[in-house]
């Protein structure tokens, strides 16, 4: 085939570099392999332009683009290397997934002449990612760079956003082509029509007791104010699906609190008593829904309108009495300004859910632990940031963030919604590194920390400065609550035996110490902020304050009640 003459000739990874450019991609996180070592190179001569952050881990390194893709609503960008390396970065691609992230994952792949021999570390990414991504292929012919990257970034965020996964064979990238490049993407997005959101508001006005539920992604600081002020010119409780609860002022005189792993019992009691459920851009998955138990599937037993970006979302689970596919950004600017004529009946309607949040987030007494992290924070929230950053791992340890800090743009909680132990600390590292002089601390477990923890090498390495708050209890803490809850005092595989975090940490370039009692938390979080390093200070907690809500004797207890009822 002639090529163009119009075009410079360039090899595949120049081109694929120049395409990531175009679409406005600035930063990219890695772990380096020599099969994309075209990419490498061409990253070298835009290196003014590109960051390149290589991670210690390729979990990690995933970890960092999901979290960039949470931050900024643009695709978090992620190269690795082929077998091993795209393995590592497959939980990276299920939390994006889950999590309804942005994110580009690049994947160098093994000669295209040695295909289906069992080459080293030689897999169909199309197979193994194809169930968790929202679009995975492989460019096999330079020319389609272009193409298909234009694509991976409109498909990863248009509709509902999603991981794309690119496999690059690494003679393809060594290919030289005339090719032109693609115009810059925009994102398509899911509107709506007048008489649709007359639909929505008719609803509202004929409840008695609404709320508004809000999750999922695509919420920008434009749209987290606008349904905001909507909420507030109706007095309409709005609570928020699992860690989400940075989309309103949780001070908002509407705010209710969020459906998760957190949630009050007050608000499931709230929720029984609403007649009316408008839920905007949350898919109303397992942990909003308290294991799909709090609403009733297909009929949720509550007149429900569903908002979702994907039409294929809406009635998966629950049958809506009115669903629209709308992006949560063009339905709260419809709703901006917006007054319903009811704000006076549901003045009392709002004040009592708001209350009941205020109420359920007041520190404990403390008097029964050395080291209650409840009343640690609730001492020292007042005295951050607006725009601090929290990010969160799996784990019951980070239950005292969600019910004891308070959120709200431009402050932003940055968490796995599926559960990834190990997330935490990357999240972090990338957010830290976004902005270093922004407060961002990290809630993490023990478990979760060994899994991650050596990324902090990464932010010493780049300058990042995340606080990170390590809760050592020496268990799994989740797994040892539902151990106990199911088979009480049989305790197996949840017990962990933990070094020197404190000496571990500092030999990773990190300031630290460890805090043992409620009194010197604050101190130790000031001189942590005040060290301009990465921190990372040890929490030794009680291992019997399994959670912000409950205790293994309690559990226990329960447990073996339940067995000899």
């Amino acid at each position: 085939m002639l090529q163009s003459t119009s075009h410079p000739v360039r090899t595949g990874g120049q081109i694929l570099v120049d395409q990531l450019l175009i679409h406005g991609a600035d930063t990219a996180y890695c772990v380096p392999g020599e099969s994309y070592l075209e990419v490498l190179d061409a990253l070298h001569d835009v290196k003014d332009r590109f960051t390149l952050i290589n991670a210690r881990h390729e979990a990690g390194a995933a970890d960092m683009a999901e979290a960039y893709g949470k931050m900024t609503g643009k695709p978090g960008i992620c190269m690795v290397t082929r077998g091993p390396g795209a393995c590592h970065a497959a939980i990276g691609v299920h939390i994006a997934q889950q999590d309804s992230t942005p994110m580009i994952l690049l994947v160098g792949q093994i000669a295209r002449d040695t295909t289906d021999r069992e080459a080293f570390q030689e897999v169909d990414y199309r197979a193994m990612f194809g169930p968790i991504a929202k679009w995975a292929t492989q460019i096999d012919d330079a020319r389609r760079i272009p193409e298909y990257m234009s694509r991976a970034f409109r498909v990863a965020t248009s509709g509902r956003p999603g991981p794309v996964v690119i496999a690059l064979p690494e003679d393809m990238l060594t290919d030289a082509v005339a090719v032109a490049d693609a115009r810059p993407y925009e994102p398509t997005k899911a509107g709506i029509i007048p008489a649709d959101v007359e639909a929505l508001k008719a609803e509202l006005a004929g409840a008695e007791k609404p709320m508004l539920l809000l999750g999922g992604s695509g919420w920008d600081d434009d749209a987290a104010a606008a349904i905001s002020r909507f909420a507030e010119a109706n007095n309409i409780p709005v609570t928020t699906s699992f860690r989400r609860q940075d989309i309103v002022d949780n001070l908002s005189p509407v705010y209710g609190g969020d459906f998760g792993t957190s949630t009050a019992p007050s608000l499931y009691k709230r929720l029984e008593e609403a007649d009316l459920l408008v839920v905007i851009g949350a898919r109303l998955g397992e942990m909003t829904t308290r294991t799909y138990e709090s609403l009733a599937s297909p009929n949720p037993g509550i007149r429900l309108v569903h908002v979702y970006p994907d039409a294929d979302e809406v009635g998966r689970v629950y049958t809506p009495d009115l669903g629209l596919a709308c992006a949560p950004s063009v339905l709260a600017a419809a709703l901006d300004g917006a007054e319903l004529g009811k704000a006076d009946d549901w003045a009392g309607w709002c004040a009592a859910v708001h209350g009941d949040y205020l109420a359920d987030t007041e520190a404990p007494n403390g008097g029964d632990w050395t080291l209650d992290m409840g009343v640690a924070l609730a001492q020292v929230r007042d005295s951050l940031p607006d725009d601090l950053v929290v990010t969160l791992d799996a784990g019951n340890h980070t239950g005292w963030a969600q019910r004891f800090l308070r959120f709200g743009r431009p402050g932003r909680i940055v968490g796995s919604t599926c559960g990834a132990m190990g997330y935490s600390v990357p999240a972090a590292v990338a957010a830290s590194l976004m902005d270093p002089e922004r407060l961002v601390m990290s809630f993490v477990g023990d478990g979760g920390f060994m899994m991650s923890g050596n990324e902090l090498a990464t932010a010493a390495q780049y300058g990042a400065k995340p606080i990170v708050l390590l809760f050592n209890n020496g268990v799994y803490g989740t797994i040892r609550m539902h151990q106990e809850r199911d088979h009480p005092e049989r305790v197996s595989g949840t017990t962990l035996k933990n070094q020197d975090f404190v000496r571990m940490a500092e030999g990773l370039g990190c300031y630290s110490e460890r805090v043992e009692k409620t009194e010197d938390f604050a101190a130790a979080l000031t001189r942590a902020r005040e060290s301009g390093r990465p921190a990372v200070l040890e929490l030794v907690t009680d291992p019997e304050q399994i959670s912000s809500r409950t205790t293994i004797t309690a559990l226990r207890k329960a447990a073996l009640a339940k067995q000899t009822a």
